[in-house]
C-alpha cells in the first residue's frame, strides 16, 4: 500500500486543485484537458457519470502531453477495471464498498476512496489508506469539520470535494490535513460548450495561484 500511497500523493501534490469534470461529448476531452494543463492543472479527474466518460479518459491519456488523467465516481469493481483499461492513472470513489476495496487491492493503480465521517476514515485507515477524498465536503461539515478531524485522526490527508469554489478553497487548503481540493468550477459547462478554452486556461491559472 505504501507504494500506491506515494504514487497517489505524487499526483495530488501536482497542484492545489484537481478539476472534477463531467464530459458529455468525448470530442471536448482533448481540448479541455489541454486548456487545463496549459493553466497548470495537470492532474484531471473525469467522472464516470456520462456515456462519453471512458472514451474521454482514453483520449486524454493517449493525446494530451503532461496530463495525468484519473477516473471518478467509481462505484464498483466493473467501473474500476474499465477505467483502468481506458488509461486512468488514479481512481476516485465517492465512498467505498468491500468489493471495491478488493478490486483496488488487486490493482497497481491507486484509489482515492471517499469518506464523510470519522468512522469511515477509521475503517479505511485499518485497510491501509492514508489519503482520502472528503465528500461531499461542504454538505458534510466543511473546512471546520476537517479541522476538527486533524488532531484525533492525525496522519490522514484529504482531498475535499463537493461545493468547493474559488471563494472557499483557501479555507480548506490552509488546513494541515488537506493535500489539495477537487472542484468543477475550473471547467464551467458554458465555457466547455462554447469551446472557450482560453477562458478555461485562465480559470486553471487562477486555481493554481491559490497556493501562491
Amino acid at each position: 500500500m505504501g507504494a500506491k500511497t506515494d504514487k497517489l500523493l505524487a499526483v495530488l501534490k501536482l497542484q492545489p486543485v484537481v478539476p472534477v469534470l463531467i464530459i458529455d461529448d468525448a470530442a471536448h476531452a482533448v481540448p479541455l484537458a489541454k486548456a487545463l494543463v496549459a493553466g497548470g492543472l495537470k492532474a484531471i479527474e473525469i467522472t464516470m457519470r456520462t456515456a462519453a466518460a471512458l472514451e474521454a479518459v482514453k483520449r486524454v491519456a493517449g493525446e494530451v502531453e503532461g496530463a495525468v488523467v484519473g477516473a471518478g465516481t467509481i462505484l464498483n469493481p466493473a467501473h474500476f477495471e474499465a477505467a483502468v483499461a481506458a488509461g486512468s492513472q488514479f481512481i476516485v470513489s465517492p465512498g467505498t464498498t468491500a468489493e471495491l476495496l478488493v478490486a483496488a487491492a488487486a490493482s497497481d493503480i491507486p484509489l482515492l476512496p471517499g469518506a464523510a465521517t470519522a468512522s469511515e476514515v477509521m475503517n479505511l485507515r485499518e485497510k491501509g489508506y492514508e489519503v482520502l477524498k472528503f465528500f461531499p465536503a461542504e454538505q458534510a461539515g466543511g473546512a471546520g469539520y476537517l479541522k476538527a478531524l486533524s488532531s484525533p485522526l492525525a496522519g490522514t490527508l484529504f482531498c475535499p470535494t463537493g461545493g468547493i469554489s474559488l471563494k472557499n478553497a483557501r479555507d480548506y487548503l490552509s488546513l494541515p490535513n488537506v493535500v489539495c481540493v477537487g472542484g468543477s468550477w475550473v471547467a464551467p459547462k458554458e465555457l466547455v460548450a462554447a469551446g472557450d478554452w482560453a477562458g478555461i486556461t485562465k480559470l486553471a491559472s487562477e486555481a493554481c495561484a491559490l497556493l501562491g
